[in-house]
């Protein structure tokens, strides 16, 4: 089993800055390298959306709403994906999840326990 442990969500006002992490721990043998890393937000009230992703490779691609103000990275010696996110608006307020996604034979896809990030004055 795959462990993804979500950490620096909290409360900053409109126009500030945070930076999310997401650690990855697993079986024997889990390698993190191999996986898409993703971003993804739920608002209350609203269906959980994209936020951003970082292939294997070190693609990347983002929602039209935060080109710009997010940037998604990962460091493979930690097993760890980031998001650095700025200019933050109100409605960035919601919580993010971490997300590992393989396809190997079958596909693989694991979720986080998520982080509350609350944008406001």
């Amino acid at each position: 089993q795959v462990q993804l442990v979500e950490s620096g969500g909290g409360l900053v006002q409109p126009g500030g800055s945070l930076r999310l992490s997401c650690a990855a721990s697993g079986f024997p043998g889990f390698t993190f390298r191999l996986y898409r890393m993703s971003w993804y937000r739920q608002a209350p009230g609203k269906e959980r959306e994209l936020v951003a992703n970082i292939s294997i490779t070190g693609n990347t691609n983002y929602a039209d709403s935060v080109k710009g103000r997010f940037t998604i990275s990962r460091d493979t010696a930690k097993n760890t994906v980031y998001l650095q996110m700025n200019s933050l608006k109100p409605e960035d307020t919601a919580v993010y999840y971490c997300n590992a996604f393989r396809v190997y034979i079958r596909s693989y896809n694991y979720w986080g326990q998520g982080t509350q990030v609350t944008v406001s004055s």
